[in-house]
């Protein structure tokens, strides 16, 4: 039996459907950083060489796949650009179970190993084809209604695959296409795209017509389960090949663990979470991830203002974009590194924590006055590059010293661009 139909009656609709959209690619993208922050790195955590190469691999791997999540939260913020919506950054605290999206499809914090791999295949799996889901995610929701085409107001769809979610986006567009114009349904400004040379990704599609958006649809689906019958090159062929490998080396070693032995720790209850979390208790612990979801915090607020920016200049825009990049690779993968070495609090003996991406509030408290979102960006930037400069002298932690020093840098090009005045 097939999927559902998804209603796309008005831009309210589609609205709905893209910031869904821009949440699970959102959601998806951290689920693969954290079990590749998970891995061990060196021989001396109990590898031997074969065994650090491999993991090496997949290492690799899991990065991949998350800089073209990236990518594809990106190419959403087009498509919502294009169509007149302000794009997204803003999601939901992990875990989710059965409450935001469709039943199927849920999300957690998982160590890399079989359940993640597993886990991971299921959500990337083609439109049509049976996988189960690693064991604990289990729906408890009940399906939901389908929307009607007398419906004026957008609500939660049900789609079982993250292809059929993108292929009804499609047809959506189409349709309203069709009903009102192409000039009618595409009323966004060309200049607020983000283009592939501003984040040096050849496949970031600028959205300006119903054939452009159209083939960003279709980038995003082919990069995740492949083109119809086409997907060994796709994430889900490529996390076939990390499960088999990683199932041959258990059965030739069942002692093998790739995977630090981390937990999805917070530092307090997350606010949109009824159920208790584990917390993170070690306080040198507890001050790194602190830093890690302030970084997080500011990329999030840095990428908002790119994708929604006004009468930025050039050099102002290209500020944000290395400021973001820099934050993503000097700054929370040092600190992500770090975390996973560092003990969680003696409530969880020989376990070490993990970045977990916490969210304290649902971001959207930005104004669109540039002078005032970039004072305020570059107050945030400097509020992380004190506690890390705090925190490397009084522990002398490499790994925050080196966060430190990016921040000072990137600091100084906001500072630059912010203009006189600033402290």
């Amino acid at each position: 039996m097939g999927e559902p139909s998804i209603v796309v009656e008005h831009r309210e609709h589609l609205w709905y459907l893209l910031a869904e959209a821009s949440q699970l690619e959102h959601g998806i993208m951290c689920q693969y950083l954290y079990a590749g922050f998970s891995l061990k790195q060196s021989v001396e955590e109990g590898l031997t060489a074969e065994q650090l190469a491999a993991i090496n691999r997949w290492r690799t791997i899991l990065q991949g796949i998350a800089v073209q999540e990236m990518l594809h939260l990106a190419l959403v913020a087009n498509l919502m650009s294009a169509i007149g919506a302000a794009p997204t950054f803003t999601r939901s605290n992990f875990p989710r179970r059965s409450d935001y999206f469709p039943s199927s499809i849920q999300l957690s914090l998982l160590p890399f190993g079989e359940a993640a791999l597993t886990h991971f295949l299921f959500l990337e799996r083609p439109e049509g084809m049976e996988r189960m889901d690693a064991a604990g995610f289990v729906p408890v929701e009940p399906s939901r209604q389908p929307v009607t085409l007398d419906e004026d107001f957008p609500r939660a769809q049900d789609y079982a695959t993250v292809g059929h979610l993108y292929r009804g986006i499609a047809d959506g567009l189409r349709h309203l296409a069709d009903r009102v114009g192409e000039r009618g349904l595409f009323v966004g400004s060309p200049q607020a795209q983000a283009r592939p040379e501003a984040f040096h990704m050849p496949e970031l599609v600028v959205v300006t017509d119903l054939q452009s958006a159209l083939g960003a649809v279709e980038e995003i689906i082919e990069q995740g389960e492949g083109a119809r019958g086409e997907w060994q090159t796709a994430h889900y062929g490529r996390f076939l090949g990390v499960y088999d490998e990683h199932a041959a080396m258990l059965a030739g070693d069942a002692s093998f663990e790739a995977a630090r032995p981390v937990l999805a720790a917070f530092t307090s209850q997350p606010f949109d979470l009824a159920e208790p979390q584990p917390l993170v208790t070690d306080p040198r612990t507890r001050a790194v991830a602190d830093l890690f979801n302030m970084g997080y915090e500011v990329l999030l607020q840095t990428l908002t203002r790119y994708f929604t920016h006004t009468d930025e200049t050039p050099e102002q825009l290209d500020t944000l974009v290395n400021t973001a990049l820099g934050l993503m690779t000097g700054v929370l993968r040092r600190l992500g590194n770090a975390l996973t070495l560092l003990p969680v609090g003696p409530e969880h003996p020989g376990r070490t924590a993990g970045p977990t991406f916490q969210m304290y509030y649902q971001m959207g408290n930005f104004v669109p006055i540039r002078e005032a979102a970039w004072l305020l960006l570059h107050e945030r930037v400097r509020l992380l590059a004190d506690r890390c400069t705090g925190l490397a002298t009084t522990d002398g932690m490499p790994e925050v010293a080196g966060a430190a020093r990016v921040l000072d840098r990137l600091l100084e090009r906001l500072a630059a661009q912010v203009g006189p005045g600033v402290c």
